[in-house]
Parts: structure tokens; C-alpha cells; sequence
């Protein structure tokens, strides 16, 4: 079966990038968000969700950051989402399987690859079917060093916000595929850790992509952009994620910064998730370069 987008596709796609900027009013496609919520103060559940498509490199130093520094004060769930046709990510999920730890429960969720590559369709199945108390949308780049999880329990104790972003991150120079931190990452499944060191820090303005920290209780209502027919399509390439932008329309707010420590990005200029050497992904790779060396001036 093909799923190569259809002119109407293609229209729906540019309606919607152009209805988020909120020309179009959010409420014609999600009429109601919950007005009561759960404000919990005992020991709460965060559910992480996030989606890997050759990027096992980068899943190993998530997951293991996950295993080194494990939540002592709530309970933690953590879904990823793949396909089976990508052995290498099969085999870092099936290693840390094994790893039994206070606090967390794995959740590996398989997707044929046309569902994975449109990130919304893994995100809102996730959102619908959730029973945690916050559902943290993140990517498999992201790191959540000490004190993270311990920092974001005592940060959303007794909160009943939409929808709520972290406001620092600490994020490396674009790396390269040579780069030492990468190769270490590409090696056989095993728990690794990352060298702080190589991180400097930045502040957000709003929940964008893989910081978007959900209440439960709006995601089980509401799902990620499921009401936006384009972001819930499967397709035959991995697609560029403007669901992001389309869900904080829906939900009608930018998020609420809140203080959670040591949360790590690994920034990278070569992208396994499209084909290696094609003409896309070079001139992605050289975008990235150039945007990189833009920051720094």
C-alpha cells in the first residue's frame, strides 16, 4: 500500500500550518479541553513518549540516563515507539528490558514504519490511552540527568495546567557522526552516560517539541492533534513534525515554563532517519551546520 501524500494531503497539510499560526479559531476542531483537573499531591506517574527511527545511538543515552538516575519520588512510564524493521533500535529496547528498576515500567510500543513516521499518530495513541498523571511528549535526543525526574515531581506537585514546559535545557554543538559521544552511543546495547562538560545551557519560551509536558487528564480527553486529519496519517518518509505547532493551537496556550534540573539535548547534523547520502538529507545536514554556526555568532 502506498502512502505517498495525495494533493489533498498536500492542501491539508498547508491548511493546517496555516490555521495554527491561529488565523482559523482552535475551537472548530477541539471544542472543549477539560475545565476540572486532577491537582495531585501525593506520588505521581509521569508517562515519557518518545519515537526512534534509526536513531538507537541516540536512544541508548536516554535510556540509560533513565536507568542511572531513576525517580526516588514518583513512578515513571516509559514509552517508545519503533518499528521492527530497525534491528539496531530493537536490540537497545530489548537490552534494557532487562533492566529492573524501582519506579519505572518500560513500555515499547511497535508501529508499522508508516504509522512511526508521522509522529502525531504514536503521540496521540499514547495521549489517549494513557493512565498517568502528566504525559512528558519528548524525543529520543533528549537526556534526563541527575535530579531530573525527582526536580519535575517537585515541580508539578499540586498543578492542574494544560499544558507545561521545562526552562532550561543544556544542548551539546551540532555533532558530527565521527563525533566520540555518538560512536560510544552506536555501539553494543549497554548503560552509558553522557559528559556533561560538552552542554551549555539555554531557556525556552514556550513547549515545542520534545518539551511538552501534558496533563493527564487533557491528554486522555483531548489525544495530540487527533482532530487535524493530516497529523494522523501515515506516510512513506518520516515527516517534519509541524503537529507541534498545530497542538498548542489546539490546546490554546504556549505552555507554563516550570523549574525541572538537568534536562540534556544531543544535537546532531547527520539524521538517520532519512536516507543516508541522498540529496535531502545532505542539504538537511548542511542547513543544520549553518544554523549551528548562525548561534554562535
Amino acid at each position: 500500500m502506498s502512502f505517498k501524500p495525495s494533493w489533498v494531503d498536500n492542501v491539508a497539510g498547508i491548511f493546517f500550518r496555516v490555521a495554527a499560526s491561529g488565523i482559523v479559531p482552535a475551537s472548530l476542531f477541539l471544542s472543549s479541553i477539560p475545565k476540572k483537573r486532577a491537582a495531585k499531591t501525593d506520588k505521581l506517574t509521569l508517562e515519557l513518549v518518545s519515537h526512534c527511527w534509526q536513531y538507537s545511538h541516540l536512544l541508548t543515552y536516554q535510556l540509560s540516563s533513565i536507568v542511572n538516575y531513576a525517580p526516588a519520588n514518583m513512578n515513571l512510564v516509559v514509552t517508545v515507539f519503533y518499528a521492527e524493521e530497525d534491528r539496531k533500535t530493537k536490540a537497545v529496547l530489548d537490552f534494557f528490558s532487562t533492566q529492573k528498576i524501582q519506579n519505572i515500567e518500560w513500555n515499547w510500543q511497535a508501529l508499522p514504519k508508516e504509522k512511526l513516521f508521522r509522529r502525531g499518530i504514536g503521540r496521540n495513541q499514547a495521549a489517549k490511552a494513557s493512565k498517568a498523571d502528566w504525559v512528558w511528549f519528548t524525543d529520543c535526543d533528549i537526556v534526563f540527568h541527575q535530579g531530573c525526574f525527582d526536580g519535575a515531581a517537585k515541580a508539578l506537585h499540586g498543578r492542574d495546567d494544560i499544558l507545561l514546559f521545562p526552562r532550561l535545557e543544556r544542548t551539546t554543538d551540532m555533532l558530527a557522526e565521527t563525533d566520540p559521544m555518538l560512536l560510544k552511543g552506536g555501539g553494543e546495547p549497554q548503560v552509558i552516560d553522557i559528559d556533561t562538560g560538552q552542554f551549555t545551557e539555554h531557556e525556552r519560551k514556550r513547549a515545542k517539541g520534545a518539551f511538552q509536558i501534558t496533563h493527564g487528564d487533557v491528554a486522555r480527553a483531548c489525544g495530540y492533534c487527533e482532530q487535524t486529519y493530516i497529523y494522523q496519517t501515515p506516510s512513506d518518509h518520516w515527516c517534519k513534525a509541524y503537529e507541534d505547532r498545530a497542538y498548542r493551537w489546539l490546546l490554546g496556550t504556549d505552555g507554563v515554563a516550570i523549574d525541572v534540573p538537568s534536562v540534556y539535548q544531543i544535537r546532531h547534523i547527520t539524521k538517520g532517519r532519512y536516507k543516508a547520502d541522498s540529496k535531502w538529507s545532505k542539504l538537511r545536514s548542511f542547513i543544520r551546520r549553518t544554523k549551528s554556526s548562525l548561534l554562535k555568532e
